[in-house]
């Protein structure tokens, strides 16, 4: 068996970019078993350094991030960003492991609701399947990546198995394919490597009942074969917010094998269960009713709710290096996803005068509750073709590359009845039918009778039985879908990175993506269902991208940048043909009768002036950039008027432009950090202001120059870790986010539309600016034992990360947590 050679360092190529560059390599080589031995001779083409002595025997085993800098990613996980994340002309914040992990986030939507720029959706019934994403106010919810494929649909992600999430900022279809037209989320997974052999696990425990577990093992089987296992146990309720909970259970196996000197096979297994629990939070008052959060709002989820999911997937990959400087890779990977939910909504009211409890008083009823259920079957594969090469003194960096994906996605899902004595049937569109068991406790309305069930005693006094209040029993699955969207999607790309001499680069790529379209929606009758309307079309997109860098010194770049992307009618699977929430967008001709589905692409366009530059030995990453997004051809909802105007349903255009500032690295040899900031300014430009009546537009009423819905103009997030001593770190992290306005993402946030009301054109429903501060103490005990508390709201600061564009709900950040996290290496 060949040792493992530490303080190798070769040169920066193809040849490399699967165990990333040779910075990353003397640190993986720190954990190996033979690090102590000698160090054999260097091979040709090898520099060979000292060996290294590090009595960590499990250091970060990150291959992409700088060596000796745990907070600063050096290259992209993503073999098609060619050059280092220093040198390429866009805009990526990189969360490393290392950061992650001490800032004591897991879920992946306290991650990203944490970034400027990132920002919660909603929707009519919550984020009901997963997590909802807006970036630059524009939606994304299936613009997240696993390894550079698509992860579609909407689901509940973790981060145990991450090394590193990569988010890019602006339109990126070259890379991404259809949809990014705001940015894109690559999640860069945890592989196996022959190069060392490791074991690590940490145990948390916290307040609000908190236990989390995870395993991170590498075993190198031989310098030819090993094995990863990752493993998590997830379960805490939310604090101060009753019932609600995470609770995940996940593994994520990676085998990699080297079958010759040129050939590397990998198989990789990914499986969570998802078993939380929603809130829907609290609700903000109207501006026209004094525009204020109902802080009074009990916590309301009841036991029965549920936000379930399993996720299931398989990825295969191969790499050849026929020789030199050239590369193949394959990426092949199957998944099925199956989600389920069921939530419940209250409402505020006043009870009837004939109320036995508490006549007149304000309080809070159960109003709604909503379930459904989504399939999720989904392949794709990806062949890449990289070249290093060089043509008349100029040296290039190609990638070429054809993918073929196809999903399938089944919904059902629907309002379910809070009537008392109901029973479950399947005669309901509703994913989920169930029998109500409970008695009313209340009354609302004129009534004599009680009628509704109310959360609190009337006198703000939560009742002992208020998660359980109706009784659910005998759940039943509802097994027909109501919709069914398929997607196949042919694309092909090419990208060039030219060094043109020393201090410039030029760079550019185009995309194509030819789709085929179709959505069958169904109607239902008692335990069965008839076919509904069937849509089908198919279109191609084209994406580009070009980039001028150039290179003032060595550690410094300046550069200018343009990218694409397009978003199509009825991208988003989870919908249907609801227009407004992203689903497919189609009118009546008035003149044939005949249903109008197809569109023009939503188009977005970004220009990008930026300067990123490296200090201290390349250990801290500066960046700043200037960047305007617009986005032209949206579909603002069901506009027949738009249609009959413009001949389509494209109507809408807004912009997005503002500053990007980044730092991430070590400032001294003691203190690191992770800061991003983003200040922006959004404004609708064209709109046929849909749903407007000719009183309200004559009273001056209007889309254009409003703001963006559900999007906060500015944010900091910002991280900072000091090394008191060699055993002794300290920490702390902020986040804070400008005031936003409800409505629906790429649309004016909403506004009052009343003629004569005093509050005439004002936005509706206002959610506060909010800042929290946590912290973070890690001890090193000896080289294999680690303790850390992690401190997260610790003003117990309360706040909302998003509303729906009535005010009807509002989700609530996490309130105060305290969790101690025990960390063992060997």
């Amino acid at each position: 068996m060949k040792n493992v050679q530490p303080g190798v360092l070769r040169p920066v190529s193809l040849r490399q970019r699967a165990a990333a560059a040779a910075m990353g390599i003397a640190a993986i080589g720190a954990a190996a078993p033979a690090l102590a031995q000698q160090a054999q001779p260097a091979e040709d083409g090898e520099v060979q350094l000292e060996t290294l002595k590090i009595e960590d025997k499990a250091a970060d085993v990150n291959p992409y991030t700088q060596k000796g800098a745990p907070y600063k990613a050096r290259v992209s996980g993503d073999d098609r960003r060619v050059k280092p994340l220093a040198e390429t002309p866009a805009t990526i914040t990189v969360l490393t492991q290392t950061q992650l992990q001490e800032s004591g986030r897991s879920d992946l939507r306290t991650v990203l609701a944490s970034q400027p720029g990132i920002t919660l959706g909603t929707g009519e019934n919550g984020n009901a399947f997963g997590d909802r994403y807006i970036i630059r106010g524009q939606e994304m919810k299936s613009d997240v990546f696993v390894d550079g494929l698509r992860d579609p649909g909407l689901q509940s992600r973790e981060t145990f198995a991450i090394e590193q999430l990569e988010i890019t900022k602006g339109p990126s279809a070259t890379f991404a394919g259809r949809g990014a037209s705001g940015g894109s989320v690559n999640a860069i997974t945890k592989q196996a490597s022959t190069d060392y052999s490791f074991n690590a696990v940490d145990l948390t425990v916290g307040n609000a009942d908190a236990v989390r577990a995870t395993v991170d093992s590498n075993l190198a089987l031989s310098d030819k074969l090993a094995v990863r296992a990752n493993l998590l146990f997830n379960s805490e309720y939310l604090p101060e917010r009753g019932e609600a909970r995470r609770r995940r259970f996940g593994a994520a196996l990676a085998l990699k094998g080297q079958i010759s000197d040129s050939v590397t096979a990998s198989l990789d297994y990914y499986h969570l269960t998802v078993r939380d629990r929603q809130d829907l939070g609290q609700a903000i008052a109207n501006v026209t009713a004094g525009g204020q959060p109902y802080y009074d709002i009990p916590a309301y989820t009841q036991k029965a709710d549920f936000q379930n999911a399993s996720v299931n997937v398989v990825t295969g990959k191969l790499r050849i290096e026929p020789f030199d400087g050239f590369v193949i890779e394959n990426a092949a990977r199957y998944g099925r996803i199956d989600n389920g939910y069921l939530n419940t909504a209250i409402t505020r009211f006043t009870r009837g005068a004939s109320d036995p409890v508490a006549p007149g008083a304000v309080d809070y009823r159960i109003s709604a509750s909503r379930a459904g259920w989504q399939k999720i079957e989904f392949f794709a594969d990806r062949l890449n073709i990289l070249g290093e090469f060089e043509t008349g003194g100029l040296k290039h960096d190609l990638v070429a590359g054809v993918e073929f994906t196809t999903y399938n996605v089944q919904n059902r899902f629907g309002q379910l009845t809070t009537t008392q004595g109901a029973a479950a049937t399947t005669a309901v569109a509703s994913g989920y039918s169930y029998a109500i068991t409970g008695a009313y406790n209340c009354i609302n309305g004129t009534g004599t009778a009680l009628n509704a069930y109310c959360v609190t005693d009337g006198k703000g006094n939560l009742l002992a039985n208020s998660a359980s209040l109706l009784g659910r029993t005998s759940l039943v699955r509802n097994t027909d879908p109501a919709t069914i969207w398929q997607v196949q999607t042919l694309g092909g790309y090419v990208m060039d990175s030219i060094d043109v001499a020393d201090w410039l680069n030029v760079s550019g790529g185009a995309r194509f993506d030819a789709f085929d379209y179709r959505l069958l929606t169904n109607t239902f009758s008692v335990n069965g269902t008839a076919a509904g309307p069937r849509y089908d079309y198919n279109d191609v997109l084209w994406g580009f991208n070009a980039g001028v860098t150039l290179k003032p010194r060595s550690n410094g770049t300046v550069y200018f940048a343009w990218s694409t992307a397009a978003d199509i009618n009825g991208g988003e699977s989870d919908i249907g043909t609801n227009c407004g929430y992203g689903g497919l967008c189609s009118v009546v001709d008035p003149v044939t009768g005949q249903v109008v589905y197809s569109a023009k692409p939503e188009r977005s366009n970004n220009f990008e002036l930026g300067t990123k530059w490296e200090l201290f030995d390349s250990r801290l990453l500066l960046t700043a950039a200037l960047f305007q997004t617009v986005k032209r051809d949206v579909m603002e909802g069901l506009s027949a008027d738009s249609y009959s105007i413009n001949g389509g349903l494209n109507s809408g255009k807004f912009r997005v432009r503002g500053v990007e500032l980044g730092l991430a690295g070590n400032l001294t040899e003691r203190l690191s950090g992770q800061i991003s900031a983003s200040f922006a300014t959004s404004r609708v430009l064209e709109s046929l202001n849909p749903g407007l009546l000719a009183p309200q537009l004559a009273a001056g009423a209007t889309n254009v120059g409003k703001r963006l819905a559900n999007f906060a103009n500015n944010g900091v997030d910002a991280q900072l870790r000091y090394q008191l001593t060699d055993r002794l770190a300290i920490g702390g992290n902020v986040t804070w986010k400008s005031e936003m306005y409800g409505g629906q993402p790429d649309t004016a946030a909403a506004y009052v539309t009343t003629v004569g009301s005093a509050y005439f054109g004002q936005y509706s429903i206002r959610i506060p600016a909010y800042a929290t501060f946590g912290g973070f103490i890690s001890y090193k005990v000896n080289n294999h034992l680690t303790v850390r508390v992690n401190g997260l709201n610790l003003g117990d600061k309360l706040y909302y990360t998003a509303a729906y564009r009535s005010g009807g709900f509002a989700y609530l950040g996490d309130r105060r947590s305290v969790k101690v996290t025990l960390s063992g290496k060997f």
